[in-house]
């Protein structure tokens, strides 16, 4: 008994110990949650001071940001007010700027009634006949026509306008065409030329074509109307006349355009849109877009037919004769070819006014005394081997200017590949190219950055490349006007040159032509070329063949009677 009343006193103490942990584990915990409270109050108030700290700095920086915004816009603004103000500033000034500029020019008009007039030099007055006759001569002149016009020896002997004294600067003298041309041109005479390739035609042609629409006629300047028309046989050409009317005409502030085909029309007719005074084409091209109305010729009064003879050969004759009726009846229209034969003689007759004739050299096609012509009789086997032997004579520092033709498309492109492969900087121009290819080709080969090129007969006429040091004929041509053309790349304007070309026994039936050109020339005929034999094969018509008889335009009907 005792025991259990022992089990209970215990049990009712444990209670009670139990209790009072209880008890304090009770009042601890409320402790602890009175501090859990006070801890998330001050979280929750840090929180919020952070917030707002945050927000206050936020703001500050949006506030500082707008604010440089604002300040950035109302410079921008204000910059853009100045900017209109001084363009418009400009834009009066130039204004006035060319006002002044058209007093200054109709008042030197105004001293000739309106008109320059060229004016004879009293050095070139007061010369004699015998120097007149020693200066045709020496330079192989021969002058036709209803009055004399003596030549300008120098430019000191031309009372042209200063600034287009200052396009003529970098020259020492008058090329023989220049003195004898630009005389009678600018007499408002009709004019034939007569001249081998790089005798200096194409400024023949505009220095007096410059003077027409800035002196003669300054109202032609303001007209949005083409005054000049220069016509040309090849895209080439074209191109190459104006770059010399666009770098000598510019800073006359007479604008130049090209048309030519191959390219689309669609830019060609922006640009005629716009004020054009001289317009170089080709013929096919520019009749198209007389004929669909783009292109407008009606207001034309100096017109030049540059390569007559070339035009004629490609099958031009009746472009030329529409292009012609389309420009002004009053125009005045100078002409120049490397030949003279009867149908240029006939074209000439129709459409030139009482013109003047002037050959330099002959009137027969010839090869330049200043080239040196080698010519080569080789086994066709032989021929790239022979190639790439003359390269590396020719051809040494592999930056000089080397043209090598070939006959056909084909060929052009089969040697420019050979010639890559053997580590060559060579590019081609033949008619499976672009235009823009082509363009890039020639400017390479000009500015000398890719200084080899292989050609068609496309660069063989007309195309003025500077410093041409050596012409490769890898195929003889199919015509010795060909021939005598593609030489005519190098020795120009006076330079000296070289010709080398490889002849097989393909082309035999040139040999006879061959031989007489360069005898003309002073030139070696090797044993070789004369074993072939001196026949001259005996030129027939394109159209009618052997049975073709040319008749002279010059000449007079006879009138027969006969008994009766």
């Amino acid at each position: 008994m005792p025991g259990v009343l022992k089990s209970a006193t215990e049990n009712v103490e444990e209670n009670k110990k139990r209790k009072l942990e209880l008890i304090e584990e009770t009042e601890k915990s409320e402790d602890e949650v009175k501090q859990l409270k006070k801890k998330l109050k001050k979280e929750k108030k840090e929180k919020k001071e952070k917030k707002e700290k945050k927000d206050k700095k936020l703001h500050k920086k949006e506030k500082k940001v707008k604010d440089k915004k604002d300040k950035k816009e109302k410079k921008e603004k204000k910059e853009k007010k100045e900017k209109k103000h001084k363009k418009s500033k400009e834009e009066e000034s130039e204004k006035k700027s060319e006002e002044s500029k058209d007093i200054e020019i109709s008042t030197t008009t105004e001293k000739n009634n309106g008109n320059w007039t060229y004016q004879e030099h009293e050095e070139i007055t007061n010369l004699s006949q015998d120097e007149l006759n020693q200066f045709w001569q020496k330079n192989n002149i021969e002058f036709k026509g209803d009055e004399i016009i003596r030549p300008i020896l120098d430019f000191k002997h031309s009372n042209f306008p200063e600034d287009i004294k200052n396009v003529l600067k970098n020259f020492k003298k008058p090329t023989p065409i220049q003195s004898s041309c630009w005389p009678i041109v600018m007499k408002k005479r009709d004019c034939i030329g007569i001249a081998k390739t790089g005798s200096g035609k194409t400024l023949t042609f505009l220095v007096p074509a410059f003077i027409h629409l800035k002196y003669n006629d300054p109202e032609l300047l303001k007209s949005k109307k083409i005054s000049v028309l220069v016509v040309a046989p090849t895209r080439e050409l074209a191109m190459q006349t104006y770059d010399n009317a666009k770098e000598f005409g510019e800073p006359l502030g007479i604008k130049s355009y090209c048309v030519y085909g191959g390219v689309q029309k669609f830019e060609q007719k922006n640009a005629l849109r716009k004020n054009v005074h001289i317009l170089i084409a080709t013929p096919g091209r520019l009749l198209d877009l007389v004929n669909e109305g783009a292109c407008d010729i009606s207001n034309v009064n100096f017109l030049v037919l540059d390569e007559a003879d070339r035009m004629l050969d490609n099958g031009f004759e009746h472009d030329i004769r529409k292009i012609i009726s389309n420009t002004r009846n009053d125009r005045q229209t100078v002409m120049f070819s490397a030949t003279w034969p009867q149908s240029i003689q006939k074209l000439a007759n129709e459409f030139l006014k009482n013109p003047i004739h002037i050959t330099i050299g002959s009137a027969e096609l010839h090869a330049n005394e200043n080239i040196k012509q080698i010519v080569e009789v080789i086994d066709p086997k032989q021929k790239e081997f022979r190639l790439i032997e003359l390269l590396k004579k020719y051809h040494k520092t592999r930056k000089n200017r080397v043209l090598v033709f070939a006959l056909y498309k084909k060929e052009a492109v089969r040697l420019e590949n050979f010639l890559q492969r053997r580590g060559y900087n060579v590019a081609s121009i033949h008619g499976d190219k672009s235009q823009e290819q082509r363009i890039q080709a020639l400017n390479n080969f000009k500015n000398g950055s890719c200084p080899l090129l292989i050609a068609t007969d496309v660069a063989a006429r007309g195309l003025d490349i500077p410093n041409v040091e050596y012409v490769l004929n890898y195929t003889f041509p199919l015509t010795i006007e060909d021939y005598i053309h593609r030489i005519g790349r190098t020795g120009r304007a006076g330079s000296s040159g070289t010709s080398h070309t490889l002849f097989t026994q393909y082309d035999k039936a040139h040999a006879g032509e061959l031989s007489n050109v360069l005898r003309d020339a002073n030139q070696e005929v090797p044993e070789a070329l004369r074993n072939f034999g001196g026949t001259v094969k005996k030129k027939e018509h394109k159209m009618y063949g052997a049975f073709f008889h040319e008749i002279d335009p010059n000449a007079k009907s006879t009138h027969v009677t006969f008994d009766d």
